[in-house]
């Protein structure tokens, strides 16, 4: 991808959109000569997640001189967005979302997804009217092909989500939003290295998750309502699909724990119709932890899918 040297970054616009009655917010970066498709970001849900992940990537993004919009929204249930109390399905958000592409962005984007949010994409690029808005994709650090493709019990989720929806689990979103706490689930389970854990992020977490409301999100993910047999529908991705595994990538599901990250890119790409794919350094939130690494694959791919459309233009 052809960039320009020292380019200014742009600042980003927080924005409101109402939907089904809830007020979602996302910001908006617009590049002064903004081009090409737009990238519509999808963070991560856990405690005190929400846009903010995306904030390296876009800086880093500009400061190489890329020109794309970018739409970084935050969930219903995270962020500025509002969050009411109840049970949240990949469904849900990808509605959200869905409503999103076709009323604010208002054409084709490319869809960058972060980990277990794959779901919600599965279930956006399944709308018959959400193919028109949905260009590509780009997957980071996707979970384990172990977990995207074994069915578990509806009731299972059920019952661990009315065990959070009390006040055991009030008390365990207080203690999970613990400094100490957060800084030790990130440094077994998310960074590569413990240094990369840096004070910004363990900030942005605590701040995140201030408002109580927040757990319903989280303990929506965590009862697991995402956890189905995806792998029909991944291989009936139309779209060009792009995937990053960090080469230190891990599963927090027992079932994930013995695939190596060679093998995750692997059955990816096999799966996938159009699906191309890379190993980058870190483990599993490489647009923070690896922000540089990362977008250059992402260009690079963005870049190859545009002279691919070129040369079949001719």
């Amino acid at each position: 991808m052809t960039t320009t040297s020292h380019s200014s970054i742009p600042s980003a616009t927080t924005e409101f959109y109402s939907w089904r009655n809830y007020r979602c917010a996302y910001e908006y970066y617009q590049p002064n000569q903004a081009s090409d498709t737009p990238l519509v970001l999808l963070h991560p849900i856990g405690v005190g997640l929400s846009g903010w992940f995306w904030y390296r990537f876009c800086q880093q993004w500009y400061q190489v001189g890329y020109s794309q919009p970018i739409y970084n929204p935050d969930l219903l249930g995270c962020g500025d967005s509002d969050m009411p109390h109840v049970a949240y399905h990949p469904t849900d958000w990808a509605q959200q979302l869905n409503y999103f592409l076709q009323t604010i962005v208002k054409k084709p984007a490319i869809v960058v997804v972060q980990g277990a949010e794959l779901p919600v994409a599965l279930s956006l690029v399944q709308l018959p009217d959400a193919s028109n808005y949905v260009k590509g994709l780009v997957l980071s650090g996707p979970p384990s092909w172990a977990v995207m493709t074994q069915e578990t019990s509806t009731l299972k989720h059920k019952l661990a989500w009315n065990l959070f929806d009390s006040p055991f689990g009030r008390l365990f979103y207080r203690y999970a939003r613990r400094r100490q706490f957060l800084r030790s689930f990130s440094s077994k389970q998310l960074f590569a290295e413990p240094d990369d854990i840096d004070e910004q992020w363990l900030d942005s977490l605590r701040k995140g998750a201030a408002d109580t409301a927040s757990r319903h999100a989280v303990f929506s993910f965590l009862s697991g309502f995402w956890r189905q047999d995806y792998q029909q529908v991944i291989a009936s991705i139309q779209q060009p699909t792009f995937v990053v595994v960090g080469e230190e990538a891990s599963s927090i599901s027992r079932e994930g724990k013995l695939e190596t990250p060679e093998q995750r890119l692997d059955y990816y790409i096999k799966h996938l119709p159009q699906g191309q794919g890379c190993k980058i350094p870190g483990r599993n939130v490489l647009p923070y932890e690896s922000t540089a690494a990362f977008v250059s694959v992402v260009a690079d791919w963005i870049d190859q899918q545009k002279l691919t459309e070129f040369m079949g233009q001719e």
